[in-house]
């Protein structure tokens, strides 16, 4: 079985031919979110519709980390090492303290509910960054349908809890990514749900507490991004419909992860970071690569 397809010559030297694609879990509805836990040895992921963070460990397998979720989606680690999710359910931006508590980062704009916090990232300086698109209030299958009161923006809340718009022109942010010094930032459009929008990878450039730029940096196919991450080289890693693709800095396709369900989601982990942990539809892969993954603490 293939589980790479080379389209730069440079990508042969990214994977390994005898590192196969793993499936590590299945049984799940819809699984997205995964962050790596280095200090803990284990992966936690959502399985949204069925409102439960899980958590994989190596040697042990499947457990229940968090149930219920609060239809949880997207998650990272800030710089202190605690989790930081997204929640469909109460709409809402949380961190996870070390003590087990939740603190609420965001849940409203201008005395306004948030949509649906999908994907967040946190910034070497603290801040946190994170998209709100309505997928998570348009039917009641990963959370809850309700009315929208904030367009689908994307907002930044510094280290000083001030929380801002930096995208206001996307029709639905989703995934997102810096590039290794911070100087970029890679956000994916995946387009209003039951319409036809543009879905599209663009990329900005970062100043300081705010972006500019915004042009179309890739567009993929088959299928549509949705969650990205960055290795150490700068090279963007994102989901597709057949698997992980591999892009350059410059914009180019180098090459194809296989994967036989739909991906969702992607990070960097394992013992030298160098394991890419993927969600798929119903199930969670792994693969070794001869790369080392940009990966928060």
């Amino acid at each position: 079985m293939a589980f790479f397809e080379v389209v730069d010559p440079a990508f042969g030297g990214f994977v390994m031919g005898n590192a196969p694609v793993k499936q590590l879990a299945t049984g799940f509805d819809w699984t997205e979110g995964p962050v790596w836990f280095g200090d803990a040895n284990c992966l936690l992921f959502s399985d949204i519709p069925n409102n439960r963070i899980m958590r994989w460990t190596p040697g042990a397998g499947i457990s229940t980390y968090r149930a219920p979720s609060n239809y949880a989606n997207g998650h990272t680690r800030d710089r202190e090492g605690r989790l930081i999710s997204c929640e469909h359910g109460m709409r809402r931006v949380t961190r996870t303290e070390l003590d087990g508590s939740i603190t609420v980062i965001a849940d409203s704009f201008d005395g306004k509910r948030l949509n649906s916090p999908n994907d967040v990232v946190v910034k070497s300086d603290g801040s946190i960054w994170f998209t709100d698109p309505h997928y998570g209030i348009m039917t009641n299958y990963e959370g809850f349908q309700s009315e929208q009161e904030l367009p689908c923006n994307m907002y930044r809340v510094g280290p000083d809890g001030q929380m801002t718009v930096v995208v206001d022109d996307a029709n639905c942010p989703n995934g997102l990514a810096f590039s290794p010094d911070e100087s970029r930032l890679y956000v994916v459009d995946t387009g209003r749900m039951f319409t036809d929008d543009p879905q599209h990878i663009r990329v900005f450039d970062v100043q300081v507490d705010h972006l500019t730029g915004g042009d179309v940096f890739h567009i993929i196919n088959p299928g549509c991004a949705d969650g990205i991450r960055v290795d150490t080289d700068g090279n963007l890693w994102s989901s597709a419909a057949d698997g992980v693709h591999c892009i350059a800095p410059d914009g180019h396709l180098m090459g194809k992860i296989l994967v036989p369900e739909l991906v969702s989601n992607i990070c960097f982990g394992g013992r030298a970071k160098h394991q890419l942990f993927i969600t798929a539809t119903t199930s969670v892969y792994s693969v070794i690569l001869n790369r080392e993954g940009v990966q928060q603490p």
